[in-house]
């Protein structure tokens, strides 16, 4: 009799176990799933302000390039004035 209570008693015992264990990996993965959660935000935000960033940049680039060739061709065509002015003369 005493071998059945002890059957009974690891049975339940394995059963708790099982039981905790479950529980356990369970709140790992809901651990996990936030973490991931949280680092996937933090990843968008960062690409998101890189991509800003750089956006600016280009513009800035793109607004420097642009003055620096309306400044060259309007040398280069005042040059050119002048010199057919004084062929001209």
């Amino acid at each position: 009799m005493l071998g059945g209570l002890g059957k009974l008693a690891a049975e339940g015992l394995a059963h708790r176990t099982e039981k905790a264990t479950e529980g356990a990996v369970h709140a790992v993965e809901e651990v996990v799933k936030e973490v991931v959660e949280h680092a996937k935000e933090a990843g968008e935000k960062a690409l998101g302000e890189a991509l800003k960033k750089a956006q600016e940049s280009g513009d800035k680039v793109v607004k420097e390039v642009t003055e620096k060739v309306s400044h060259t061709v309007t040398e280069a065509v005042t040059h050119a004035a002048e010199g057919l002015g004084k062929l001209g003369q």
